[in-house]
C-alpha cells in the first residue's frame, strides 16, 4: 500500500492543461520518458522505503463550493477545465503504458452537485478497472455529501479512499468552507467506510481487501490550535481507524478571502505530523502530547523528544526489561527497533550502545533515556 505525501485537472495532452487545475504547491516529479516536466505527477512513499509516481489530478476545476482557502473556489477568476470519465482514463492509462506513472489519485470539484460529482469520479474508476484493466493503485476521492450505496462502490475499486475534514469541528469548518457540513457531508462518509469494513467481513473490495481511509486538514487555516487537530485525529485514528492524517499547511492563495492571512510555519505543520505518527504507532494518548497553555507544540523540539525529557531525564529505562510501551517511548526507538530489541533480549542481555546501534537503534537520541544493565551508559554530551 501506498503511503501518499497529500496535497491536492485525457490523451497526454489534456493531462499537460489539467496541470492548471492542480494544487497550488503539489510537487511535482519528471519522470523519464516524459517531454514536459508540468505534468501533476508526485511520488508516493512505499512501505519498503522505496517510491512510486501517481497522477494526482481532478476531473474538474469547476467547482460551485465557496471555500475561502482554495484555489478552485466558486467565483475564483481564472481558466478552469474539465475532462469527461472516459478522457480522463484513457489519458491516464497512456500515461501508464508509457511508463510516466504507476498509479492515480483522483478528486474533482463539486460541479452539479455532491452526488453527480461522485458518479463521474466512480464512472472513471469503472473505466479504468473492468474496461481497460488497470490492476494498479487507485486512490479515490469522496465528494462532501455523497450517498453510502456511492462511498460502497468507492471501496469496491479503489485501494484507498478518502474525504477531506479540512477542519477539526464544525465551528473552525465554517471559517474555512461555510457551505460544508463538517458532520452529515465529511464525517459520516469515514464513519460509513469503517462500518462497512466491520458489517462486511467476508466481502472485500479491489484485490480482495478493503480499501484504506486518510482525510486532511488545513492546518492553520481557520485560527485553531493543536490541541484541537489531534484531537480529531486521535479519533480518527482510534475509532475510525484511518491509515493516514494529512495536515496541509496553509498557504494564502490569491483571489480567495483568505489571501491576506499569513502561511502557518513550516515547523508547525512537521511536529503534528510527528505527534499523529506518535498516537498512530505509538500509542501515545493526548495527555501525553507537551502541549502549552494556548494547546499548541513546541517549535523548537519534536513532541517525542519533549515527552522523553519531562518524564524520562530522572527515571531512565531499563532497556533489558522495558516493555514494547515503554521502549517506544524512548527517543531514537521505533516500532522496529523496539520488536527488534524484545527479540534480541529472548538469548542475550543487551549490554552496549554498540549492541543497540546493530539493532538499527538510534543511540544518540536513546542514550540519555536509558540503562544497561542498571547503568547509564557513557556518552559524548551534545554540544548544542
Amino acid at each position: 500500500m501506498a503511503v501518499e505525501v497529500e496535497e491536492e485537472p485525457g490523451s497526454t495532452s489534456a493531462c499537460l492543461v489539467s496541470q492548471a487545475a492542480c494544487s497550488p504547491g503539489s510537487p511535482t516529479a519528471r519522470p523519464s520518458g516524459v517531454a514536459n516536466s508540468n505534468l501533476p505527477i508526485t511520488r508516493v512513499a512505499l512501505p519498503n522505503g522505496q517510491s512510486m509516481p501517481i497522477l494526482k489530478t481532478v476531473l474538474t476545476s469547476v467547482c460551485e463550493k465557496n471555500c475561502y482557502y482554495c484555489a478552485f473556489r466558486a467565483g475564483r477568476d481564472f481558466r478552469r477545465h474539465t475532462f469527461r470519465p472516459d478522457e480522463m482514463a484513457q489519458a491516464f492509462l497512456d500515461l501508464y503504458r508509457g511508463g510516466a506513472v504507476k498509479g492515480i489519485f483522483l478528486s474533482s470539484g463539486v460541479a452539479g452537485g455532491a452526488i453527480r460529482t461522485q458518479d463521474r469520479l466512480l464512472d472513471t474508476a469503472d473505466i479504468l478497472r473492468n474496461k481497460l484493466g488497470f490492476q494498479g493503485y487507485l486512490h479515490l476521492k469522496i465528494m462532501p455529501g455523497v450517498e453510502r450505496a456511492q462511498v460502497e462502490r468507492a471501496m469496491q475499486l479503489a485501494d484507498r479512499v478518502s474525504v477531506n475534514l479540512e477542519a477539526p469541528s464544525t465551528e473552525r469548518l465554517a471559517r474555512l468552507a461555510p457551505q460544508k457540513v463538517f458532520i452529515e457531508e465529511l464525517l459520516r462518509p469515514l464513519r460509513w467506510v469503517e462500518e462497512i469494513r466491520k458489517s462486511q467481513p467476508s466481502q472485500k473490495g479491489w484485490k480482495g481487501r478493503w480499501p484504506s481511509t486518510t482525510t486532511q486538514f488545513v492546518a492553520g487555516g481557520a485560527g485553531e490550535n493543536d490541541l484541537e487537530l489531534l484531537s480529531t485525529t486521535f479519533y480518527l485514528t482510534r475509532k475510525l481507524r484511518l491509515a493516514r492524517v494529512y495536515y496541509s499547511g496553509f498557504r494564502p492563495v490569491t483571489g480567495t478571502p483568505l489571501e491576506n492571512q499569513p502561511a502557518i510555519n513550516p515547523w508547525r505543520q512537521n511536529r503534528l505530523y510527528q505527534a499523529s505518527f506518535l498516537i498512530r504507532d505509538y500509542a501515545f494518548d493526548l495527555e501525553d502530547m507537551p502541549f502549552n497553555g494556548a494547546g499548541e507544540l513546541p517549535l523548537d523540539v519534536d513532541p517525542k523528544l519533549a515527552w522523553a525529557r519531562a518524564h524520562l531525564s530522572e527515571a531512565p529505562l531499563e532497556i533489558n526489561r522495558a516493555d514494547l510501551h515503554e521502549l517506544l517511548r524512548i527517543p531514537g526507538i521505533g516500532p522496529r527497533g523496539a520488536h527488534a530489541i524484545l527479540s534480541a533480549r529472548r538469548n542475550n542481555k543487551i549490554h552496549s550502545l554498540s549492541d543497540l546501534k546493530s539493532l538499527g537503534i538510534r543511540t544518540s537520541r536513546a542514550a540519555p533515556f536509558i540503562l544497561l544493565d542498571g547503568y547509564q551508559p557513557a556518552r559524548q554530551p551534545a554540544l548544542f
